[in-house]
């Protein structure tokens, strides 16, 4: 009984938040719940949520609704849909099509759901703060099974499906969305939250309602039936590993090989000609100077990890500013919701929100741990939600008495930080309170949009919620100042364009020297992941595959690839972005020189071999299962082919050689105008970017269409996947029968593409 009573304590003081009205007055849509819980305490009965059959609307609004809400036919359309892709009414959006199943029916589900109106939810409401507060509950409780539903009844799926890629890339979002244009009553008079578990009764919340009570919702569901929320990180400000198992939008996953994917902020250093791109959805910082050539990158794959800055993980950075004294660039991690600094002189990237309070471990067992574990225990003391937490934070500006004001997307949450010593000082709440704080240096820096030509910015202002008063408030961190040029960063089209501030002309930017980037940390192959990534890796096409039978020894492979008609190569490859990995009986070990310089640049996942290898081999020793030494050069060759080559030692056996490469292209320059030419540019590049054509192919040709950008400036890269098979004999035996032979072969291998 007591179990009971305590049990019923906590959603007695959980209801009264699920409504509104200022006298703090509250009723349910139907029936009530202390009658109902007295007669179960009398009656020594358990009291169960399924024994309501209506939806209860727990809303922030004054009106309550009184008509009862049908249950059984939005829960067992939903429920219908769950194994199936597409159905004559519905249609799921960015889940794995090479998955038959994506839901656990018998989970906790959380439903974002609303009517599609233009680019958002529903109109005259910001979906971005529910799109986070989804989030975080997502990142919070890892068995929770989130999804989004919308409806739209009179748009079709196509263009609903169309439009909302633009959207799951702004917001990043990684749940299913379940697209319909059946009208359900539970979500028809606004944006809502759907919580339900198994075949229980929905609890329905309005879309004001604050998270700590959808929070604690989930703990309440979770906790009914015995079971003990399992929580991978805290709400608070206390250190915790937020990034587990990365997630990564699977509608948009093709666009990925676009050269940037959602530049979403700028900031500039002036005094040493470098500009700071952040490239968020590949997760990583660009350098380059006013020409557009690339210095140095920041960031190697999706986490959350302080290291140099080929190693370090960033999850999304957002707005930057450069500190000119320190030689440091200050970013935000907005999904980290964290704020990292970037020692320009050092080349290393340090947290200074959130504090790590626990020492790093530096055995050779937790590095191990490290690099091969995809999950780890996290200390989980507080478990309440913090009102004042860092969440999904975006724009960052200096103030004049050495203060960090952090806003978040919204500009609904302003957190004024401490620079030297990374402590939130104060935390503002409300847009009007913000805009007294901040609100003449949000004028101040957005003033200077005015000058972006009004087609260019109309495009970016529709995906953003816009504040009274400032106008292209939200685009506050997409501008920087380049001494008397403006550079601009464009989300819709995926490129930097920058405003001659002489001239007045625009231009996008013509970027070089792709080298620096390395090997993308997406063009690993399953079995060459060194990190957790869901199932959006699952499938990689090859571009050629191909044996060869040979004595074993040395061998020199001559690699010639075909660029696709109607494309250039912006420039060659660079050593340095070319991954060899030798299988099997084959092996790759360069000389000391040569090896540092190979992994350089080349990504996480190559320097992760090196490692390795560098604790396996220690002996220089040449023998028969090692290589002499690995050579890689390249060359463009008149017939438009690209030609490099590496150098490898077999043993008898089997081997496999697996080499990747980025290759930068773009469009061949025509002298035609049509609509139909850039539909069909359009085509080509999606077959380029995705050559799998997943479901979204035609998304994805929509979306690169609807920038109205000009698509032969638009650079995009192809990731070069080869893997050659080696079946090796045994060694010859040398005249005097004590040694063996070792041969020398070459291939040629050719490649189109």
């Amino acid at each position: 009984m007591a179990i009971r009573f305590r049990r019923f304590k906590e959603i007695s003081k959980l209801v009264p938040k699920f409504y509104s009205g200022f006298n703090g007055n509250y009723q349910l849509s139907r029936g009530g719940i202390d009658c109902h819980f007295h007669e179960c305490l009398r009656s020594n009965k358990k009291f169960e949520w399924r024994n309501f059959h209506h939806f209860r609307r727990y809303s922030t609004l004054p009106k309550i609704l009184n008509e009862p809400l049908p249950e059984a036919d939005f829960l067992s359309f939903i429920r219908s849909s769950l194994d199936e892709h597409e159905g004559c009414s519905y249609r799921w959006l960015n889940v794995s099509w090479g998955s038959r199943s994506f839901f656990k029916k018998d989970g906790i589900f959380l439903i974002v759901a609303g009517e599609y109106i233009g680019d958002s939810l529903v109109s005259g409401y910001n979906s971005s703060s529910m799109f986070e507060k989804v989030k975080s509950l997502q990142q919070r409780y890892p068995s929770l099974q989130v999804m989004g539903f919308i409806y739209s009844p009179t748009i079709s799926l196509d263009a609903v499906g169309t439009n909302l890629l633009r959207r799951i890339m702004a917001e990043y979002i990684t749940f299913p969305i379940l697209l319909s244009d059946k009208c359900h009553p539970q979500v028809k008079d606004g944006a809502c939250y759907i919580m339900f578990k198994g075949v229980e009764s929905p609890l329905i919340y309005h879309e004001g309602i604050d998270l700590a009570t959808l929070d604690k919702a989930v703990k309440i569901l979770t906790t009914d039936q015995g079971e003990i929320p399992r929580l991978v990180n805290k709400l608070d400000s206390t250190w915790a590993n937020r990034i587990q198992i990365v997630k990564e939008p699977f509608h948009c996953l093709s666009l990925r090989n676009l050269l940037f994917y959602f530049p979403g902020c700028v900031s500039a250093d002036e005094g040493g000609n470098r500009l700071f791109l952040s490239d968020s959805n590949h997760h990583r910082i660009i350098i380059f100077d006013i020409s557009g050539k690339i210095l140095d990158s920041i960031g190697s794959s999706p986490g959350f990890e302080d290291a140099e800055f080929e190693n370090a993980k960033l999850m999304r950075p957002a707005a930057s500013f450069y500190h000119a004294c320190e030689d440091c660039l200050y970013f935000v991690d907005s999904e980290n919701h964290a704020i990292r600094r970037a020692d320009l002189g050092r080349k290393v990237v340090e947290t200074i929100y959130p504090t790590n309070a626990s020492k790093k471990n530096t055995s050779i067992w937790s590095w191990v741990l490290d690099k091969l574990w995809t999950e780890r225990e996290v200390d989980t003391k507080s478990e309440e939600f913090h009102s004042n937490s860092l969440l999904f934070p975006w724009h960052l500006v200096k103030s004049t008495n050495n203060d960090l004001f952090v806003l978040n997307r919204s500009f609904g949450t302003l957190w004024i930080m401490d620079l030297a010593s990374g402590i939130i000082k104060e935390v503002v709440k409300g847009f009007p309170k913000v805009l007294e704080i901040c609100g003449e240096m949000i004028m101040e820096k957005s003033s200077v949009l005015k000058r972006i030509p009004n087609d260019l910015l109309q495009q970016q202002l529709d995906m953003t919620c816009l504040l009274d008063g400032i106008p292209h408030s939200s685009l506050l961190s997409s501008v920087a100042k380049f001494r008397d040029d403006l550079v601009f960063c464009d989300t819709v089209g995926q490129m930097v364009f920058k405003l001659n501030g002489n001239s007045g002309s625009l231009s996008s930017y013509q970027f070089s020297n792709f080298g620096v980037l390395g090997l993308p940390y997406w063009f690993s192959f399953p079995l060459e992941r060194v990190f957790a990534l869901d199932d959006v890796l699952s499938d990689m096409h090859i571009d050629h595959t191909e044996a060869f039978s040979l004595l074993p020894g040395r061998v020199n492979i001559l690699m010639k690839i075909m660029i696709p008609e109607n494309m250039d190569l912006v420039e060659p490859p660079d050593r340095s972005s070319i991954w060899c990995q030798a299988r099997g009986t084959a092996m790759e070990v360069s000389g000391t020189e040569s090896k540092a310089n190979s992994s350089e640049k080349v990504g996480v996942a190559q320097q992760w071999y090196d490692e390795i290898d560098h604790l396996a081999f220690t002996s220089s020793e040449a023998g028969p299962n090692t290589a002499v030494e690995t050579t890689t050069s390249n060359s463009l060759m008149n017939d438009g082919r690209i030609c490099f080559d590496c150098t490898i030692a077999t043993s008898p056996g089997t081997s496999e050689i697996i080499i990747y490469a980025p290759l930068y292209l773009r469009l061949t320059r025509s002298s035609s105008s049509r609509t139909d030419d850039r539909v069909e540019n359009a085509a080509r590049i999606a077959d380029i970017l995705d050559p799998l054509r997943r479901p979204s192919r035609d998304s994805v040709i929509q979306f690169l269409l609807s920038s109205k950008r000009d698509l032969e400036k638009l650079v995009f890269v192809k990731p070069l996947h080869v893997r050659l098979k080696f079946e090796s004999a045994d060694h010859p035996k040398a005249d005097n029968s004590k040694g063996v032979v070792l041969t020398d072969s070459s291939v040629e291998v050719n490649v189109a593409l």
